[in-house]
């Protein structure tokens, strides 16, 4: 007589499996985040470096030149990718105005142009690879304050929709750029800062609080750089904005957000 044997795992073989991939998971994800993190934060910094080689790129071919002295000037987003109008010196009302024309060949990927405009003001901000960036470009100078002027174009669009345009003498020497995570912890930590000095900056992002003194913590949509988050704050030299020194805590300087910047690599 033959008999059939069903064999099969016991219940404290099946519980042994469970906590050897608990114990793997454990030990895996953390890693993987991590490499997650670092990948998107190496890739903000070269974004970041793209874009100051764009803006010098731009300036130099003279594309936009809102006050036709033939100085170049920096440019917004949409600009730069070839997706919106570019700003141009209107002859008839002696002011900068909005070309019918776009850059071509673009500078950019168009992927740049795809941007999306937020609640405050319609400003625009890219997002890339975990991390949302903004451009800011000088307004004129005011007793020896300079404001930044976010790109307000329109979703998918970017650059410009008008009035106010930044200006044109300061728009030749000045922009600014940051970087910061979608989602803290989890798609990056770092904040970044480039400007037309070449300087890349970093914080840390973990100082935390909702005040200058505490430093800031950048999260998204729910809190983004201002246009002077990573410039001295003091007034040296009686110039703030745009137009002081970078923040950088290692020089003796305090940044308007309360963060501690540094040189990334230092």
């Amino acid at each position: 007589m033959n008999t059939k044997r069903n064999s099969g795992f016991t219940l404290i073989e099946l519980m042994i499996v469970v906590a050897i991939i608990a114990i793997i998971a454990s030990i895996a994800i953390p890693k993987l985040m991590s490499a997650r993190i670092s990948a998107n934060e190496n890739a903000a910094i070269a974004t970041l470096r793209s874009i100051a080689s764009a803006q010098a790129q731009l300036q130099s071919s003279c594309a936009i030149d809102t006050d036709a002295d033939g100085g170049g000037e920096f440019g917004f987003f949409g600009e730069l990718a070839g997706t919106a109008p570019l700003r141009f010196y209107d002859g008839a009302a002696d002011a900068p105005g909005l070309d019918v024309a776009t850059l071509d060949p673009a500078i950019l990927p168009t992927a740049f142009g795809d941007v999306i405009t937020v609640a405050a003001g319609g400003e625009a901000i890219v997002s890339r690879a975990g991390y949302f960036f903004k451009i800011y470009l000088p307004d004129a100078t005011a007793a020896g304050d300079i404001q930044g002027l976010p790109e307000t174009g329109g979703d998918g669009v970017g650059g410009s929709a008008g009035a106010p345009f930044p200006d044109p003498n300061n728009c030749e020497i000045m922009w600014a750029c940051y970087a910061w995570p979608i989602e803290p912890e989890s798609t990056g930590n770092r904040v970044f800062f480039i400007n037309q000095e070449g300087d890349l900056l970093q914080t840390l992002n973990n100082e935390g609080g909702t005040n200058v003194l505490a430093g800031v913590f950048y999260d998204g949509l729910n809190s983004i750089p201002t246009f002077d988050a990573a410039f001295d704050g003091t007034g040296a030299n009686n110039l703030t904005g745009m137009g002081a020194s970078m923040g950088i805590k290692a020089q003796g300087l305090d940044s308007v957000d309360g963060n501690t910047w540094t040189i990334v690599g230092n």
